[in-house]
């Protein structure tokens, strides 16, 4: 996939999904993995609380696309004004060869910078708190 961003003039997103498609994920699976014990542990709390909040979370998503405008609309806010704007200035403006790079590199270059520090954070805080679950857990014996 991160090719075919490349032959689309898109670096920055091959980027991307370089790093995180495979990088981050495979080493999150490997990781996972790798805490993963051979046998499974009962859990003492209640069950019903998890469903209550995915409820919840789900409900407040489906709430938050009802005023959507339908998938592909051509009348959509953004497809009549902002989309034309950046289709026809951005190779004036920023010289990018591709409109998505344009976009994310420079008129969107602190958002992604700000996109890419929670994601960096979010990163760290799993290992740490990976990190925390495995010192708990007693040594397993590792076997040459």
């Amino acid at each position: 996939m991160a090719t075919l961003w490349v032959v689309l003039d898109a670096v920055d997103v091959a980027f991307t999904e370089a790093a995180v498609g495979a990088g981050v994920t495979t080493s999150l699976l490997l990781f996972a993995i790798w805490l993963t014990g051979k046998s499974e542990h009962k859990s003492h709390r209640k069950q019903w609380v998890p469903f209550i909040a995915v409820i919840f979370t789900g409900g407040l998503l489906i709430y938050g696309t009802v005023g959507m405008p339908n998938f592909g609309d051509p009348t959509a806010p953004a497809h009549t004004h902002v989309s034309p704007y950046y289709i026809e200035n951005s190779k004036i403006h920023t010289q990018a060869p591709n409109a998505v790079t344009a976009v994310l590199a420079s008129y969107r270059g602190f958002d992604t910078l700000g996109e890419v520090t929670v994601i960096f954070t979010s990163g760290i805080g799993v290992l740490a708190l990976l990190t925390v679950f495995r010192s708990r857990r007693k040594p397993r014996k590792r076997h040459l």
